[in-house]
Protein backbone atom coordinates (compact mmCIF):
# COMPACT_ATOMS: atom_id res chain seq x y z
CA UNK A 1 0.00 0.00 0.00
CA UNK A 2 1.40 3.86 -0.82
CA UNK A 3 1.41 5.26 2.44
CA UNK A 4 3.34 8.66 1.31
CA UNK A 5 1.82 11.73 2.17
CA UNK A 6 -0.60 13.20 0.11
CA UNK A 7 -1.45 16.53 -0.87
CA UNK A 8 -4.81 16.37 0.80
CA UNK A 9 -4.04 14.84 3.71
CA UNK A 10 -5.27 16.06 6.77
CA UNK A 11 -3.40 17.50 9.45
CA UNK A 12 -3.94 14.86 11.56
CA UNK A 13 -3.06 12.09 9.09
CA UNK A 14 0.26 14.48 8.59
CA UNK A 15 1.47 13.83 12.43
CA UNK A 16 0.39 10.35 12.20
CA UNK A 17 2.16 7.84 15.02
CA UNK A 18 1.89 5.57 12.82
CA UNK A 19 4.98 6.16 10.67
CA UNK A 20 6.86 8.26 13.94
CA UNK A 21 10.62 8.07 14.09
CA UNK A 22 11.37 5.88 16.91
CA UNK A 23 13.51 8.39 19.28
CA UNK A 24 12.25 6.45 21.91
CA UNK A 25 13.45 3.28 21.09
CA UNK A 26 16.70 2.08 23.15
CA UNK A 27 18.27 0.69 19.42
CA UNK A 28 17.43 4.04 18.06
CA UNK A 29 18.58 5.96 20.89
CA UNK A 30 22.08 4.61 21.49
CA UNK A 31 22.54 5.73 17.71
CA UNK A 32 21.26 8.69 17.41
CA UNK A 33 23.31 9.64 20.70
CA UNK A 34 26.66 8.61 18.69
CA UNK A 35 25.23 11.30 16.03
CA UNK A 36 24.60 14.04 18.92
CA UNK A 37 28.42 13.39 20.04
CA UNK A 38 29.87 13.55 16.90
CA UNK A 39 32.16 16.58 15.65
CA UNK A 40 32.04 15.44 12.24
CA UNK A 41 28.42 16.94 11.66
CA UNK A 42 25.94 19.41 13.06
CA UNK A 43 22.87 17.23 11.75
CA UNK A 44 21.97 16.16 15.59
CA UNK A 45 24.01 18.14 18.00
CA UNK A 46 26.26 21.16 17.03
CA UNK A 47 29.72 20.58 17.42
CA UNK A 48 31.27 21.34 21.00
CA UNK A 49 32.75 24.78 19.51
CA UNK A 50 29.73 25.97 18.63
CA UNK A 51 27.63 24.99 21.53
CA UNK A 52 30.43 26.82 23.81
CA UNK A 53 29.41 30.02 22.43
CA UNK A 54 25.65 29.58 22.58
CA UNK A 55 26.07 28.64 26.17
CA UNK A 56 27.99 31.69 26.95
CA UNK A 57 25.32 33.88 25.25
CA UNK A 58 22.73 32.59 26.98
CA UNK A 59 24.52 33.41 30.10
CA UNK A 60 25.15 36.48 29.61
CA UNK A 61 22.26 38.01 27.48
CA UNK A 62 19.46 35.90 28.99
CA UNK A 63 20.72 35.12 32.78
CA UNK A 64 23.18 37.93 33.30
CA UNK A 65 25.56 35.73 34.77
CA UNK A 66 23.13 34.89 38.18
CA UNK A 67 23.04 31.16 38.83
CA UNK A 68 19.78 30.14 37.94
CA UNK A 69 17.17 27.34 37.70
CA UNK A 70 16.47 26.16 34.14
CA UNK A 71 14.02 23.74 31.91
CA UNK A 72 15.43 22.42 29.42
CA UNK A 73 13.01 20.83 27.42
CA UNK A 74 13.88 18.48 24.92
CA UNK A 75 17.53 18.35 26.18
CA UNK A 76 19.08 15.62 23.95
CA UNK A 77 22.28 14.36 25.82
CA UNK A 78 22.47 17.93 27.80
CA UNK A 79 25.25 19.32 26.22
CA UNK A 80 24.16 22.57 27.16
CA UNK A 81 22.47 22.24 30.68
CA UNK A 82 25.22 19.97 31.16
CA UNK A 83 27.58 23.41 30.55
CA UNK A 84 25.13 25.54 31.99
CA UNK A 85 25.67 23.82 35.07
CA UNK A 86 29.43 24.28 35.01
CA UNK A 87 28.78 27.75 35.55
CA UNK A 88 26.82 27.61 38.41
CA UNK A 89 23.35 26.96 37.31
CA UNK A 90 20.81 24.33 38.31
CA UNK A 91 17.56 22.66 36.66
CA UNK A 92 15.98 19.73 34.59
CA UNK A 93 15.91 18.38 31.81
CA UNK A 94 13.38 16.64 29.70
CA UNK A 95 13.51 14.45 26.51
CA UNK A 96 12.33 11.22 24.83
CA UNK A 97 15.70 9.47 24.08
CA UNK A 98 16.75 6.92 26.94
CA UNK A 99 20.48 7.32 25.97
CA UNK A 100 20.42 10.57 25.77
CA UNK A 101 18.96 11.02 29.03
CA UNK A 102 21.46 8.03 30.19
CA UNK A 103 24.26 9.76 29.02
CA UNK A 104 23.22 13.49 30.54
CA UNK A 105 22.85 11.52 33.64
CA UNK A 106 26.52 9.93 33.28
CA UNK A 107 28.15 13.06 32.52
CA UNK A 108 26.05 15.25 35.42
CA UNK A 109 28.45 16.97 37.86
CA UNK A 110 26.01 18.60 39.90
CA UNK A 111 22.60 17.28 42.69
CA UNK A 112 21.05 19.97 41.72
CA UNK A 113 20.65 19.12 38.55
CA UNK A 114 18.40 16.45 36.73
CA UNK A 115 17.71 14.57 33.31
CA UNK A 116 14.23 12.84 32.92
CA UNK A 117 12.86 10.33 30.36
CA UNK A 118 10.06 11.86 29.47
CA UNK A 119 7.10 13.34 26.68
CA UNK A 120 7.10 16.62 26.73
CA UNK A 121 3.77 17.11 25.48
CA UNK A 122 2.39 14.75 28.75
CA UNK A 123 5.26 15.16 31.29
CA UNK A 124 5.07 18.04 34.51
CA UNK A 125 7.12 20.53 34.16
CA UNK A 126 6.89 21.88 37.81
CA UNK A 127 7.63 25.25 38.67
CA UNK A 128 10.03 27.50 40.09
CA UNK A 129 12.00 28.15 36.82
CA UNK A 130 14.19 31.48 35.88
CA UNK A 131 14.72 30.08 32.64
CA UNK A 132 13.53 27.80 30.07
CA UNK A 133 14.79 26.44 26.75
CA UNK A 134 13.89 24.40 23.33
CA UNK A 135 16.50 25.11 20.88
CA UNK A 136 17.61 23.73 17.69
CA UNK A 137 14.16 23.55 15.90
CA UNK A 138 12.58 21.44 17.82
CA UNK A 139 9.72 24.14 18.12
CA UNK A 140 8.97 22.47 14.33
CA UNK A 141 8.87 19.14 15.01
CA UNK A 142 5.13 19.13 17.15
CA UNK A 143 1.49 19.60 16.22
CA UNK A 144 0.65 23.07 16.45
CA UNK A 145 -2.20 22.29 19.45
CA UNK A 146 1.05 20.22 20.76
CA UNK A 147 3.38 23.29 20.93
CA UNK A 148 0.94 25.69 22.08
CA UNK A 149 0.16 23.50 25.17
CA UNK A 150 4.03 22.83 25.48
CA UNK A 151 4.52 26.65 26.01
CA UNK A 152 1.63 27.40 28.18
CA UNK A 153 3.25 24.73 30.43
CA UNK A 154 6.59 27.16 29.77
CA UNK A 155 4.78 29.51 31.16
CA UNK A 156 3.42 28.12 33.91
CA UNK A 157 6.39 26.91 35.23
CA UNK A 158 8.96 29.88 35.08
CA UNK A 159 8.48 32.37 38.29
CA UNK A 160 7.01 36.13 37.10
CA UNK A 161 10.24 37.61 35.27
CA UNK A 162 11.23 35.15 33.92
CA UNK A 163 12.68 34.53 30.60
CA UNK A 164 11.82 31.71 27.50
CA UNK A 165 14.35 31.00 24.53
CA UNK A 166 13.18 29.18 21.97
CA UNK A 167 15.40 28.25 18.84
CA UNK A 168 12.79 27.50 15.74
CA UNK A 169 13.61 26.75 12.18
CA UNK A 170 12.97 29.51 10.19
CA UNK A 171 10.11 29.58 7.87
CA UNK A 172 12.07 29.54 4.63
CA UNK A 173 14.08 26.78 6.14
CA UNK A 174 11.37 24.29 6.80
CA UNK A 175 10.22 25.08 2.76
CA UNK A 176 13.51 24.02 1.42
CA UNK A 177 13.38 20.94 3.85
CA UNK A 178 10.53 20.12 2.05
CA UNK A 179 11.77 20.84 -1.78
CA UNK A 180 15.03 19.29 -1.27
CA UNK A 181 16.00 16.21 -3.44
CA UNK A 182 15.30 12.70 -2.31
CA UNK A 183 18.11 10.38 -1.63
CA UNK A 184 19.11 6.75 -1.22
CA UNK A 185 21.90 5.16 0.35
CA UNK A 186 23.51 1.47 1.55
CA UNK A 187 24.42 1.17 4.82
CA UNK A 188 26.46 -2.26 4.87
CA UNK A 189 28.05 -2.10 8.47
CA UNK A 190 24.90 -0.55 9.70
CA UNK A 191 23.54 2.84 10.55
CA UNK A 192 21.14 5.27 12.01
CA UNK A 193 18.21 2.70 11.25
CA UNK A 194 19.92 -0.51 12.10
CA UNK A 195 23.16 -2.18 13.15
CA UNK A 196 22.59 -4.41 10.90
CA UNK A 197 22.57 -3.96 6.90
CA UNK A 198 20.00 -1.59 5.09
CA UNK A 199 19.15 0.55 2.55
CA UNK A 200 17.33 3.52 2.77
CA UNK A 201 15.38 5.97 0.62
CA UNK A 202 14.64 9.63 1.88
CA UNK A 203 11.49 11.74 -0.26
CA UNK A 204 10.82 14.97 0.85
CA UNK A 205 8.26 17.66 0.27
CA UNK A 206 6.59 20.67 0.50
CA UNK A 207 2.66 20.60 1.72
CA UNK A 208 1.65 24.07 0.59
CA UNK A 209 -1.54 24.40 2.30
CA UNK A 210 -0.52 23.01 5.71
CA UNK A 211 3.15 24.62 5.19
CA UNK A 212 4.65 21.86 6.34
CA UNK A 213 7.73 20.31 5.29
CA UNK A 214 7.51 15.74 5.32
CA UNK A 215 10.03 13.64 4.62
CA UNK A 216 9.55 9.80 4.36
CA UNK A 217 12.27 7.54 5.38
CA UNK A 218 11.79 4.36 3.69
CA UNK A 219 13.97 1.21 5.60
CA UNK A 220 14.76 -2.20 4.06
CA UNK A 221 16.54 -4.88 5.32
CA UNK A 222 16.40 -8.32 5.56
CA UNK A 223 13.63 -8.63 2.88
CA UNK A 224 11.54 -6.49 5.08
CA UNK A 225 10.41 -2.52 4.90
CA UNK A 226 10.34 0.12 7.50
CA UNK A 227 8.10 3.37 6.97
CA UNK A 228 8.83 6.57 9.25
CA UNK A 229 7.98 10.16 8.87
CA UNK A 230 9.50 13.43 10.11
CA UNK A 231 7.04 16.02 9.59
CA UNK A 232 7.80 20.04 10.00
CA UNK A 233 5.80 22.74 10.92
CA UNK A 234 6.88 26.26 9.23
CA UNK A 235 5.73 29.56 11.26
CA UNK A 236 6.09 33.12 10.40
CA UNK A 237 7.93 35.53 13.17
CA UNK A 238 4.18 36.50 13.71
CA UNK A 239 2.52 32.93 14.19
CA UNK A 240 5.61 32.22 16.52
CA UNK A 241 4.46 35.61 18.24
CA UNK A 242 1.08 34.88 17.86
CA UNK A 243 1.61 31.31 20.27
CA UNK A 244 3.78 32.83 22.76
CA UNK A 245 1.36 36.07 23.61
CA UNK A 246 -1.52 33.31 23.86
CA UNK A 247 0.65 31.24 26.10
CA UNK A 248 1.25 34.26 28.37
CA UNK A 249 4.55 35.90 27.06
CA UNK A 250 5.03 39.15 26.65
CA UNK A 251 8.33 41.06 25.14
CA UNK A 252 8.51 38.92 22.80
CA UNK A 253 12.02 39.29 20.46
CA UNK A 254 13.45 38.22 17.47
CA UNK A 255 17.80 37.53 17.30
CA UNK A 256 20.00 36.61 15.13
CA UNK A 257 20.95 32.82 15.85
CA UNK A 258 22.35 33.47 19.60
CA UNK A 259 23.74 36.74 18.84
CA UNK A 260 26.11 35.80 15.69
CA UNK A 261 25.29 35.77 12.49
CA UNK A 262 26.23 31.80 11.79
CA UNK A 263 23.15 30.14 10.80
CA UNK A 264 20.35 31.41 8.56
CA UNK A 265 18.09 27.98 9.74
CA UNK A 266 16.75 29.36 12.60
CA UNK A 267 15.64 32.09 14.76
CA UNK A 268 16.66 32.69 18.30
CA UNK A 269 13.67 33.90 20.07
CA UNK A 270 13.50 35.32 23.77
CA UNK A 271 10.07 35.94 25.75
CA UNK A 272 9.14 37.00 29.25
CA UNK A 273 6.52 35.58 31.78
CA UNK A 274 4.85 39.20 32.91
CA UNK A 275 6.01 39.97 36.48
Amino acid sequence: MDTRPQENEAPSDLWSEAYKIPWHEKGFSRRMLAWHLSQDTDLASRRAERIDAHVAWIHETCLNRRPSNILDICCGPGLYLLRLTKLGHRGLGLDFGPASIEYATAQNPSPDVTFTLADVTTAEFGSGYDFAMMIYGEFNVFPPEAIRGVMRKANTALEPGGILTLEPQTLACVEAAGRAPGESSEHPDGGLFSDGPHSVIVTNRWDEGHRVSVSEYVVREDGGESRYRIVNQAYTQDEIGGILSSAGFSGIEFHASFGADDDDYFWTVTATKPE
